[in-house]
């Protein structure tokens, strides 16, 4: 497999690049990624002398680069987890979304469309599809994203599948619940409320701190796009999800337990713009083929806040 994986110096993309390495004897990786401020090139220092691994600095908006990393690359195979994800940053600047991650995917599946790809998998999100009271939902309820965010990444998810429909590119759309683990940058909920308190500062909570999130451990994430690779049925879309819903308050007293401090450390706060209240997914389709996750939210929850107590000198520097 000659695998394009873009944003692979995020969180998700650093530790999927790590994994399929480790998984994946014969396999070789092309990292195409922008250096934004979420793409640290710190998260995969320990495998860059790797001969199967190859890093391109350059924009998925860019269709001369995205041309150019396909053809010198024979690239037959892609992972799309490229994309502006923070929506505190959404809310007050939404342009940069709507370019990198409708225009951006649009790019690629050009490129893909092509170079006759094999297989182009689609990393999307839950938040596509809304706010949710009760249930679960499934890959075939309707979409209606609060943010701009989750709009544009929805907005990304029909183009996909309109390539699939369209053209007959072999597309498949992942949908995952929120993902927690090492080389997470401090701007999201845990690492960021780790990082608060391991600096003697308070953590803010919105609103109630009621919300409801499904949260899963990013190797489960990354065992589960492993499998869609090998077992997914082209076309077809595949919620992501582990059971672990928890408010956000719970949460936070999970990590001030963990690490020694008290509830005079939390601070409320008030609640963000169009605050989805819950995100919930039945990812039966999914686990239905064989894949289930392997990590408990309490041992992985427990591990990722060691790393972050283990490696200041990574997550201070983001911070200056």
């Amino acid at each position: 497999m000659k695998l394009l994986i873009t944003g692979g110096l995020g969180f998700i993309g650093s530790n999927f690049v790590r994994y399929m390495l480790k998984e994946h004897p014969g396999i070789t990786i092309t990292n195409l990624d922008a250096k934004t401020y979420a793409g640290n090139p710190e998260n995969l220092i320990d495998i860059e002398k790797d001969s199967r691994y190859s890093f391109v600095c350059g924009n998925i908006c860019d269709p001369a680069v995205v041309e150019l990393v396909f053809s010198l690359h024979d690239i037959n195979t892609v992972v799309h987890f490229a994309a502006e994800s923070h929506v505190d940053r959404s809310i007050h600047d939404s342009a940069a979304f709507i370019t990198t991650n409708v225009l951006g995917t649009h790019t690629l599946l050009e490129a893909a469309l092509r170079h006759d790809c094999e297989r182009f998998v689609h990393i999307s999100t839950d938040e596509v599809y809304g706010s949710s009271f009760t249930g679960s939902f499934r890959e075939c309820d309707p979409l209606t994203p609060s943010s701009p965010y989750s709009a544009s990444k929805a907005a990304s998810d029909l183009i996909a599948r309109a390539f699939f429909i369209t053209h007959n590119l072999p597309v498949i759309v992942t949908r995952c619940t929120n993902n927690f683990g090492p080389y997470q940058y401090p701007e999201k909920l845990i690492p960021f409320f780790v990082t608060n308190l391991l600096q003697g500062k308070k953590v803010p909570v919105y609103g109630t701190g009621k919300n409801i999130r499904d949260w899963i451990y990013v190797l489960d994430h990354c065992r589960a796009i492993d499998f869609i690779l090998e077992k997914g049925v082209t076309g077809e879309i595949y919620n992501i999800g582990s059971g672990n819903e928890k408010t956000n308050l719970e949460i936070t007293h999970t990590i001030l337990e963990i690490l020694g401090a008290d509830t005079s450390r939390i601070e409320f706060v008030n609640d963000r713009l169009g605050h989805d209240w819950r995100y919930s997914l039945d990812s039966s389709k999914l686990r239905e083929l064989g894949w289930k996750p392997r990590t408990t939210f309490e041992s992985a929850l427990k591990d990722t806040v060691k790393w972050y107590v283990k490696n200041k000198g990574w997550w201070q520097l983001l911070l200056r």
